[in-house]
């Protein structure tokens, strides 16, 4: 992504590890890593959206040759301050269009990221880019969340994070069901002070991204409901779908 997108990115760097862990208490990276790795074989891997490195460092260090691609300069160098950051190659760019040379046994985007591009046309360009950039045997591997409306009163949607002693986070957020966006403020209160951050998204079904993983000439091999390969169901909130060539 480009432009607003990348000023978007460059908000969020300084607090963004934080946020992770923190707030959004994301799944331990190594366990992503180790999935990953399997994927990867011997081959190279291409992260789309790499940011700071929360996946892409472990999964190096499990000797894996890792690129990546990211809209903002200011995430990747929060990146390059990591022990093993400035060996990893990124590109500054627009990652619908996968603007790097060569092909690669896996390409991933993670943690919903796949939802950042805004448009239906974007994310269909996404996969076909993909497709052109992995190697026979290669595969794709998308991690999102699982669309669900009846989060949403009237459109709007309060959620409270974190709630602690020093600190609460909150998420107020709007839904355009027609278009299948949300805009979102995340509100980080703490020491008397509310630092806000913003989240644009456009949502898209499990069945969506397959259908545009065949219109680039892929298909669904694996999903998963989380990195630690349990079933997907219908009670999932998530999924980790791997797509191939064929």
């Amino acid at each position: 992504m480009a432009g607003d997108d990348e000023k978007y990115g460059d908000r969020w760097a300084d607090v963004y590890d934080e946020w992770t862990v923190r707030f959004a208490r994301l799944g331990d990276p190594e366990t992503a890593a180790s999935r990953l790795v399997e994927l990867a074989g011997a081959g190279r891997a291409l992260e789309l959206g790499i940011g700071t490195g929360r996946v892409a460092l472990p999964l190096a260090s499990k000797g894996v040759e890792v690129h990546g691609i990211d809209s903002s300069q200011q995430m990747v160098d929060k990146l390059r301050d990591k022990p093993g950051g400035n060996e990893i190659p990124v590109t500054i760019g627009d990652f619908a269009e996968v603007p790097v040379e060569g092909s690669f046994r896996l390409i991933y985007v993670v943690f919903n990221t796949v939802f950042a591009l805004q448009s239906q046309d974007d994310q269909v360009r996404c996969f076909e880019s993909v497709a052109a950039h992995l190697d026979d045997d290669g595969v794709f591997v998308v991690e999102a969340f699982v669309p669900d409306l009846t989060l949403y009163d009237r459109g709007q949607r309060v959620d409270a994070n974190t709630v602690e002693d020093d600190v609460a986070a909150l998420t107020l957020a709007r839904l355009d069901a027609a278009e299948q966006r949300t805009r979102a403020s995340i509100l980080i209160i703490q020491g008397g002070q509310v630092r806000s951050y913003p989240v644009r998204i456009r949502f898209a079904w499990p069945s969506e991204l397959d259908l545009m993983a065949r219109l680039a000439g892929l298909r669904l091999r694996d999903r998963w409901s989380g990195w630690d390969g349990a079933p997907f169901d219908s009670s999932s909130t998530a999924h980790v779908s791997v797509y191939a060539k064929g």
